[in-house]
């Protein structure tokens, strides 16, 4: 898994990319499928958070933060753009933030009330991918000329195990 910084470092261009469709609208928007303790995915809408440090998401006392809790996978895909039909989606884990600094900044910067039972989960990503169908869409009309999909995926790198330690 990789921060959001460390996948942007690597692949500035896809990151930006994505980052673009998560804020089309402004503030992050996007749906986050969580795992439900029955194996089915459970979707919701969220605002993804970016700083120069990862990607962040506030998750208020739910089914999706206790999907979250008991098994961090996600999947977090962008809303759809109203002029064609791009696509980014992210997937990793999200890992509850524990750093009371890194939480008094986000909650204070986003005016996070103090009121609401939230809790900050960090969005590590595994796996990054951005589709560009262009202008006639994923389902061209025949007079629409037509380009093909581009899309565009990266993987993070895992770390390959130490044979030497397990022979011990």
């Amino acid at each position: 898994m990789a921060s959001w910084s460390d996948f942007a470092a690597a692949e500035p261009a896809l990151a930006d990319g994505i980052r673009a469709l998560l804020q089309q609208y402004g503030p992050g928007m996007g749906y986050l499928a969580t795992i439900r303790p029955d194996g089915g995915p459970r979707v919701h809408p969220v605002s993804p958070v970016f700083t120069a440090d990862g990607l962040y998401c506030f998750i208020v006392d739910s089914p999706k933060r206790r999907d979250l809790e008991r098994d961090g996978r996600y999947a977090l895909h962008a809303y759809p753009p109203e002029d064609n039909d791009d696509e980014a989606t992210l997937t990793g884990r999200a890992v509850a933030v524990r750093d009371p600094r890194i939480i008094a900044h986000l909650a204070g910067t986003l005016h996070a009330s103090p009121d609401v039972d939230w809790r900050l989960f960090e969005l590590t990503i595994d796996k990054a991918m951005l589709r560009r169908h262009g202008p006639a869409g994923a389902l061209p009309l025949a007079a629409t000329p037509f380009l093909p999909a581009y899309a565009q995926t990266w993987h993070a790198p895992h770390p390959k195990p130490n044979l030497l330690a397990v022979a011990s």
